[in-house]
């Protein structure tokens, strides 16, 4: 090998000395900042961390800490770096307390009420799979709660309307459960109100041994309002054994003073959703109710959705009730029936809804509160509508001030002789006054007292005893009925009087025109002068009826009459009245009538309700020679009930002529 081969030979070798040199510089030199890098987020490890959980990416966090440090080589140092973050996470420091917020519990709940049919939840997916509906059941909402039996049980729904009920003597009847009105948002102003039953019907009820549920009388406009509703439920009877479901009720939409007109069927779905979702988060079993009508085939709430996620009470009035009809015919599942609002228990005065539930509880729930609720006592005035009005009044003689407004159960305070003066604070819708004496609300007979102060007694002979022979049920009519005649008219038979040559059967009531009705100085229309005109809302006590149309009328201490047919004895009467597909004659007054009946001018509609207005429907059309039978009416309105291929349906009585 030559020198000059040799000395290349030795720069090549210098040559790649020197870039091993530098090869190893490089390395320690990256070596180096690596490790500053990792000292670096091993002092500011614990800030990134958190920084990074509060933005949610805790996950990235870590992965990113344990790629960086295996490039330093030390993979001890990697995996200690994993295990803090997971340690973190499993022993509730602070990592622990920024992840699970109360805003991902409602979040969830969120995206519960916004979309049932979500492909995302596994229940609609195992839908999907081809189960069917039952597939998609909501556990929370439709699976037996403890206790829960398959038995079918009795119950009622009560509310302010119903009164001050005995709960003792409807639980001797029989009834097992009673769905118990709670409170309600008022349709117009949208309040949320309590039932001013609500605490007492609970607490007797289950004092009593009878198992209760609660329903809400919404008009929720949002699913917030929805939402706010149930929390309030639930925090109202959280101290009560709530056993059988709480039930959202929504009804009177379509009309035109409800703040929930014009709100579409999907839209009331949705609200009703938010609703019940809440009630099953609080622990109870929700539950929709409406009537058959609205619900079948989708008409007025979507059912495909409330139907799954929800237990449902439908509403369905046959015209022969269970036994006799042995259920309803609404197509969907149902778990409750209510099949008369026409029922009669021991223990409530007038009528109150009666249900089926097909299904039964062992034993009672325990409240979710167990603070003590405060006992209350029975509110005397529930079920009774009081005018209020402010006028001083004295016994017409002699009669006695209770401590409630009947006869039963109350307590004789004071005598109140004539001449001797109260405050009268309201006229009671049966009979009874509420006055003021020495400062305590108490209660007298409406015909037993007089705004005349005069000091001249009537004659009539009204005294205790007389108000102690009522028969026993209460209700002031009867005292009237006993020896009360009304002011200086004669008296005949018991129970009845003589006013202007004309026989009148005592009573003791409020009413109220149906519309706007004259008042006479006589009871005809010929010789009596017209002295005043009542109008609808506006309250008077009537004090007679005759059997020849006439109602005899105290108006501020004068006797004047009005035709009875015009009058009503409810204030609200036109609500209450409002003719729906359950109570297709409501404020109807239909006689039985025969004949066979066609079409006077060749055609005409024949109706599902006798009214031209939502929700009548016209199912058929009378034309030609076809006739239908009559059965049945109302000359007052003009509608004329019939039977026509077996169904009874109802048509303008001007518009038939009578061929058989």
């Amino acid at each position: 090998m030559t020198k000059k081969r040799r000395h290349g030979r030795h720069r090549r070798r210098e040559a790649e000395r020197m870039q091993t040199a530098v090869l190893a510089g490089a390395a320690v030199l990256l070596i180096a900042v690596v490790t500053v890098v990792v000292l670096i987020l091993r002092c500011c490890g614990g800030k990134a961390e958190t920084a990074a959980r509060e933005a949610g990416a805790e996950t990235e966090a870590s992965e990113t800490e344990t790629e960086a440090l295996p490039e330093s080589g030390d993979g001890g140092e990697a995996e200690s770096g994993t295990q803090t973050a997971q340690t973190e996470a499993l022993s509730g420091t602070e990592g622990e307390t920024s992840v699970p917020e109360e805003s991902a519990v409602k979040s969830t709940v969120a995206a519960e009420v916004g979309s049932m049919d979500d492909e995302q939840d596994p229940q609609s997916g195992a839908n999907a799979a081809g189960t069917g509906t039952g597939a998609s059941v909501d556990l929370n909402t439709l699976a037996k709660a403890e206790g829960e039996t398959d038995e079918v049980t009795l119950g009622i729904d009560v509310s302010k309307y119903q009164g001050s009920i005995d709960w003792e003597q409807v639980a001797q009847s029989g009834v097992e459960f009673a769905m118990i009105r709670v409170g309600y948002r008022t349709k117009v102003t949208g309040i949320i109100y309590e039932d001013p039953g609500a605490r007492y019907n609970l607490q007797e009820a289950a004092k009593n041994g009878i198992l209760v549920g609660a329903y809400f009388f919404s008009s929720a406009v949002s699913e917030e309002e929805a939402r706010e509703e149930a929390a309030w439920v639930a925090d109202f009877i959280a101290r009560y054994p709530v056993t059988y479901p709480v039930a959202y009720n929504c009804e009177d939409f379509q009309s035109p003073d409800s703040r929930q007109y014009g709100l579409g069927s999907e839209e009331r779905t949705r609200i009703a959703c938010a609703f019940l979702d809440t009630v099953a988060a609080a622990g109870y079993t929700p539950m929709f109710y409406a009537s058959r009508n609205e619900m079948e085939g989708n008409a007025q709430w979507n059912m495909d959705t409330l139907g799954s996620r929800y237990r449902v009470w439908v509403s369905q009035y046959p015209e022969q009730p269970y036994p006799e009809t042995a259920a309803s015919t609404y197509s969907g599942t149902h778990a409750m029936w209510q099949y008369t609002s026409q029922g009669t228990v021991a223990g409530i005065r007038g009528s109150v809804d009666v249900n089926l539930a097909y299904f039964g509880y062992s034993q009672a729930a325990q409240a979710k509160d167990q603070t003590p609720v405060e006992e209350v006592a029975a509110n005397p005035e529930l079920g009774i509508e009081f005018t209020e009005v402010n006028d001083t009044v004295t016994a017409k003689e002699l009669t006695n001030l209770r401590s409630l407004p009947t006869t039963l159960d109350s307590e004789v305070i004071h005598q109140l002789s004539n001449g001797e003066t109260v405050q009268r604070t309201g006229i009671g819708s049966n009979g009874w006054d509420r006055v003021i004496y020495n400062g305590q609300k108490l209660y007298a007979v409406h015909n037993f007292l007089t705004t005349d102060l005069s000091g001249a007694s009537s004659g009539a002979g009204a005294d205790s005893a007389q108000e102690s022979a009522a028969d026993g049920s209460g209700d002031a009519r009867s005292d009237a009925g006993n020896g009360q005649g009304d002011g200086g008219n004669g008296q005949t038979d018991a129970g009845t009087s003589e006013s202007a040559g004309m026989v009148f059967k005592d009573v003791s009531e409020a009413v109220t025109a149906r519309d706007q009705v004259n008042l006479r100085d006589q009871p005809s229309t010929v010789t009596g002068n017209v002295v005043g005109m009542l109008n609808y809302g506006e309250a008077v006590v009537r004090t007679g009826i005759s059997d020849s149309g006439w109602s005899r009328l105290e108006v501020n201490g004068q006797v004047v009459y009005a035709s009875s047919r015009l009058l009503a004895t409810s204030m609200d009467y036109k609500e209450q009245e409002k003719i729906t597909d359950e109570n297709p004659e409501a404020g109807m007054h239909f006689t039985a009538a025969s004949g066979i009946m066609m079409a006077k001018s060749g055609q005409t509609n024949l109706r599902t309700l006798p009214t031209t207005n939502e929700p009548s429907r016209v199912v058929a059309q009378l034309t030609g020679d076809a006739t239908a039978e009559r059965i049945g009416e109302d000359k007052d309105r003009g509608w004329t009930k019939l039977i026509y291929n077996g169904q009874t349906v109802y048509a303008v009585s001007s518009y038939l002529t009578q061929v058989g």
